[in-house]
């Protein structure tokens, strides 16, 4: 089998790297009956998510451009303004609208399966760097995202305890790019969901109007949180890899 991380030169019968992988940094392949936590390199599944971000933030500019589009036709026909031409304008809005929506529900679930595979991959580093510093059991990775009222604030604790345990020895990093980030992604979600709920009810051009003024408004802020997710993300990557080759760090049981 080829090595996982240069593809290039054959990995050791035990493990997935080769021998000079293994030797550059502190990420190496677990022998058999390794410990259940290994350090693995974060950084392709961190690109990868980083990238899927990028995605959800450029689809998101395209729903802001839709919002504005909508936004603009429904007050012309509001205001009684050039009714066929306005009418024309409206079926090329809620097309653009419609595509914007189920673009953004795609890649969000894309997104969200290589982001939680990328924050179990880290937080498996993290139990390496400091065995005892996670307040959270590490199956709430998943779960913390789907359980009814702890995903409102379990998440953020699991990548905090993730964060402090990969900053440098003595040198711990602040929190407030993962506290803009969950801020905002609590907000998407229940702006989102809230006004998701209006626009079905919207019947009238004024009602539709109205309603995407506020969508800008979520698709505005859904933005910063992809763009401050891939921040976090980037981040956090890279903090991981710099310790790692500090040198290599021995495995723990948990």
């Amino acid at each position: 089998m080829l090595c996982t991380r240069c593809h290039h030169f054959e990995a050791a019968p035990d493990g997935v790297l080769c021998t000079q992988c293994a030797a550059s940094s502190g990420f190496q392949a677990p022998p058999a009956g390794a410990p259940k936590a290994w350090l693995r390199s974060p950084v392709g599944l961190g690109r990868a998510t980083a990238i899927l971000l990028a995605v959800t933030a450029a689809v998101d500019v395209f729903a802001l451009g839709a919002d504005l589009y909508l936004y603009d036709v429904t007050g012309d026909l509001a205001g009684d303004t050039s009714w066929d031409s306005a009418l024309d304008r409206a079926d090329l809005a809620d097309t653009l609208t419609a595509v914007a929506a189920s673009a953004q529900a795609a890649v969000l679930l894309a997104c969200a399966v290589v982001f939680v595979i990328w924050l179990w991959r880290v937080r498996v580093n993290a139990e390496v760097f400091a065995p005892g510093g996670h307040a959270k059991a590490r199956g709430w990775v998943i779960a913390g995202w789907v359980v009814p009222f702890v995903s409102l604030w379990y998440p953020r604790r699991v990548v905090l305890d993730v964060w402090d345990a990969s900053s440098p020895e003595g040198q711990p990093k602040g929190h407030a790019l993962i506290n803009v980030w969950w801020a905002s992604w609590l907000l998407t979600n229940v702006a989102g969901r809230f006004l998701a709920g209006m626009a079905d009810e919207a019947d009238t051009s004024q009602e539709i109007h109205d309603t995407m003024g506020q969508m800008m408004f979520a698709d505005g802020v859904d933005l910063v949180a992809a763009l401050c997710a891939a921040a976090v993300v980037l981040r956090l990557t890279r903090m991981q890899d710099e310790k790692a080759r500090r040198g290599p760090a021995a495995p723990v049981p948990v």
